[in-house]
């Protein structure tokens, strides 16, 4: 048995040495390769582990793709896109406002520079009401998302209050502050109003339509559209101009969002994440010391809380303040260690004879309701000898750029013709009577004071006038201040002025039986074109 498994091995030995390709053997006799073979063993070196079978290496796994929600998005317009659920029908009226917005992308990059800090809180808000996303479309339509704007119809701020409407949902407007332009405040009554009226009409075209005309219009074209058997969805309403114009708008800024690929349409981006934070203060606050204690220019911080019509905010509130995150950290700190009486500068006033609350508190630009909280006067009686605190601004009031009645002057500064002229408001004035008067255009007239044609006229107020070079005709009249001179009577300044004594005492609250004294000044109001101006 042993001799049979040698020669079996032997055998197998030399069938493996004779299986070399003959291309690769040495030129030798076959005898001689088998002594070679039997004197020098050949050992294979092959490691073992590359002789055991081995396991198939396993497929590679398919990455895994995790898809963002709409709130993970970094620009907010997409976060918004990807939430858009309104429907957008064929449409004329849709398409030519979408064409509009297609040729003027300069002005939407415009709109969404001014968007960029309050997009985010806006969205925020809407998405926490579950409203639907087109909503923050919404002040684009109403306002090209300026704080600032004020329209024909008295609507203020980005979502164009009137009013009636912004004091029903708790928006005040007073001297201090208008509600309508802050639009952290108008954001969340914007949406109270146009949640009522979805309620009211489980229609959200025609809760937008009623947004912009009144609900009773719109519910007076549905009333209508129903006595004559016709449709009563949006487009088949016999509503205004403007408002057969306002929902395709905000539809066709939808369409263009949702399809901004088809449009080749990319809007500015707008980071998707807060932008600005509240900072809440125990009282009155100057804007110019908030600007300072947070790192902002003046401008800057005004701009961000445009409800604040003076140097500061309202003595009875809100104090509240939007800032962006930074600034936000560095005010909070200050205010953290600051006294409720180091956030205005105090200014010790001591009464004069004559003086009232009034007249105090127009010396200081502030209120008279202001000085008497700050001092804690019940009714309106002081003395004279008294002293008393009042709150003051920090700086110049020309710093405050944006203040009304600086944007008022830069207003009525611009130049809007070629010759400009001074009106002071007299009681029984109107807008219509002095379009005529002066011959210009009653809306252009409003805008260049930066009013609406139904705002109230106050006499004492200045208007200005432009006129065109040829336009300049005679009967135009201007404010001026006469002083006194020894030997003058009603009589002869009425003579020099060509005006009529009962004017003098009229502007002047005056009766011809008073004397007049040397010195005294009076208010005349002349024909520019038929007397001198430098008497």
């Amino acid at each position: 048995m042993k001799n049979w498994l040698v020669l079996t091995l032997s055998a197998l030995v030399v069938t493996g040495c004779q299986s070399i390709p003959a291309e690769q053997q040495p030129s030798q006799s076959t005898h001689q390769q088998q002594d070679d073979a039997t004197s020098t063993p050949v050992i294979d070196t092959t490691p073992l582990a590359a002789l055991l079978p081995t396991e198939p290496e396993p497929p590679l796994k398919a990455p895994v793709v995790v898809e963002l929600t709409p709130q993970q998005e970094a620009d907010i317009w997409q976060r918004i896109r990807r939430q858009l659920s309104l429907p957008i029908p064929a449409q004329a009226r849709i398409d030519a406002q979408r064409d509009y917005y297609l040729k003027h992308p300069a002005y939407m990059n415009r709109v969404a520079e001014r968007a960029t800090p309050f997009m985010h809180l806006i969205v925020e808000e809407i998405e926490r009401r579950g409203l639907p996303l087109e909503l923050a479309l919404l002040p684009i339509v109403e306002s090209a998302f300026d704080p600032f704007a004020y329209s024909h119809g008295q609507a203020a701020g980005v979502w164009q209050f009137i009013p009636g409407t912004a004091r029903q949902y708790g928006l005040d407007i007073n001297w201090w502050y208008d509600g309508r332009r802050d639009v952290y405040a108008s954001t969340h009554a914007a949406l109270d109003y146009l949640t009522d009226l979805n309620n009211r009409f489980d229609n959200w075209l025609h809760a937008l339509a009623a947004y912009n005309s009144g609900g009773g219009r719109v519910s007076s074209a549905i009333r209508k559209n129903k006595r004559a058997g016709k449709p009563t969805d949006f487009w088949s309403l016999d509503l205004p101009r403007e408002t057969r114009a306002y929902v395709p708008k905000l539809l066709a800024l939808a369409e263009i969002l949702k399809h901004q690929e088809k449009y080749q349409v990319s809007w500015l981006t707008i980071p998707n994440k807060p932008y600005l934070e509240v900072v809440e203060t125990d009282a009155q606050i100057d804007l110019a010391l908030a600007a300072e204690k947070s790192g902002l220019k003046l401008d800057q911080l005004h701009r961000y809380n445009s409800g604040y019509n003076r140097w500061a905010t309202d003595p009875e509130g809100p104090h509240r303040l939007l800032l962006p995150n930074e600034n936000a950290q560095h005010l909070q700190a200050w205010l953290t260690s600051a006294d409720s009486k180091d956030l205005v500068r105090w200014t010790r006033h001591k009464v004069k004879s004559g003086e009232s609350l009034s007249v105090i508190a127009r010396q200081y630009h502030t209120t008279a309701q202001a000085i008497q909280q700050a001092n804690s006067i019940q009714g309106h009686l002081i003395r004279a000898g008294d002293y008393l605190l009042i709150p003051a601004a920090s700086r110049d009031l020309n710093d405050y750029n944006l203040s009304a009645d600086q944007r008022l002057s830069a207003t009525q500064s611009q130049q809007r013709g070629a010759y400009k002229i001074t009106h002071e408001i007299a009681s029984g004035d109107t807008f219509w009577d002095l379009s005529r008067k002066y011959n210009v255009n009653l809306r252009q007239l409003a805008k260049w004071n930066g009013m609406a044609p139904t705002d109230p006229l106050r006499p004492g107020r200045p208007l200005v006038v432009w006129l065109k070079d040829d336009s300049k005709p005679s009967g135009i009249t201007r404010n001026i201040h006469y002083q006194v001179r020894s030997g003058d009577s009603l009589a002869r300044i009425a003579q020099k002025f060509n005006v009529a004594i009962s004017d003098i005492e009229k502007w002047n609250q005056i009766h011809r039986s008073n004397y007049l004294q040397p010195g005294q000044r009076l208010k005349l109001v002349v024909d520019v074109t038929r007397v001198g101006t430098d008497s």
